[in-house]
């Protein structure tokens, strides 16, 4: 604390103790004096540390701010990611749901599937039980059809054997031929083949050689006739002379008659008993 001029030579004109007394009391005041400067100094420091704590809090306050909308973006994002892991979560469900669904229908499916292989192994072995009846039925077919073969042959060399004496009669009186041999005969052709001809007979007519070539069936059928004018054909090369066709049966069905009339005019039908009948006028004669 600064004393000025005037107060200090006011002081020196006092007596003796005031003058102590007052320079004492000068003492404590500048005492105090600068205590309170500190004291002040101390507040102006601490003034500006509050300003500037202030000013520090205001910044944190704005950071905090900052922080704060951060927060609240990121909350934002999380309830979005929230709401996206339960779509998701309600998807894996729904994928769960269809996954337990196909897993039931590939569990139906095996099944199935064992029981179309059971189902397939009885039908694969009835399958076999078919083969092997329906192979049981055609060997017997084949032994019927041989037995039958064999059966037509016999009633075909019945027929052949019995109307073979007669035949030599029936051709001079039905065609005016003069056999001079009657036989069954095989023909042989030059490609090694051959043609088994029931009835085979030469004869002469009008000094021309003329060849009787039949057929004997028991009841002959269209593809009898069919066979038998094949058989004319390769005939015709290899015989020199007019060839007369006939076919001799016990029965003709209509069909029959009306299919030979149409495709096969050439070859003559005659029944059993009518090449008979020729033998039995020779003889009562």
């Amino acid at each position: 604390m600064a004393i000025g001029a005037d107060f200090i030579r006011k002081v020196e004109e006092v007596a003796p103790k005031l003058k102590g007394l007052f320079l004492d009391f000068i003492d404590e005041i500048d005492a105090r004096t600068k205590i309170i400067t500190i004291e002040r100094n101390d507040f102006n420091e601490m003034r500006q540390a509050l300003q500037e704590l202030a000013k520090s809090q205001q910044k944190l306050m704005e950071t905090q701010d900052r922080s704060d909308a951060r927060i609240e973006r990121l909350i934002e994002t999380q309830d979005r990611s929230d709401a996206r892991i339960e779509r998701l979560i309600a998807s894996q469900d729904r994928a769960d749901a269809r996954i337990e669904k196909l897993i039931e229908s590939q569990s139906e499916m095996r099944q199935s599937l064992q029981e179309l292989s059971v189902s397939q192994r009885k039908l694969s072995e009835a399958q076999a039980l078919t083969e092997k009846s329906v192979k049981a039925l055609a060997d017997s077919q084949k032994t019927m059809a041989a037995q039958l073969g064999g059966l037509s042959m016999a009633v075909g060399y019945g027929i052949e054997d019995k109307i073979m004496p007669d035949l030599k009669d029936f051709a001079l009186q039905k065609y005016g031929i003069d056999v001079t041999m009657v036989d069954r005969r095989n023909v042989v052709y030059p490609d090694g083949g051959y043609d088994e001809i029931n009835l085979y007979a030469e004869g002469i007519r009008n000094n021309q050689s003329v060849f009787l070539i039949g057929e004997c069936k028991a009841q002959p059928g269209k593809k009898d006739f069919d066979r038998f004018d094949k058989m004319l054909r390769r005939l015709q090369k290899v015989l020199n002379g007019d060839i007369v066709p006939f076919i001799v049966g016990y029965h003709y069905a209509p069909e029959v008659e009306t299919y030979a009339d149409l495709r096969h005019p050439r070859i003559l039908r005659y029944k059993t008993f009518q090449i008979s009948h020729y033998g039995l006028t020779v003889k009562t004669r």
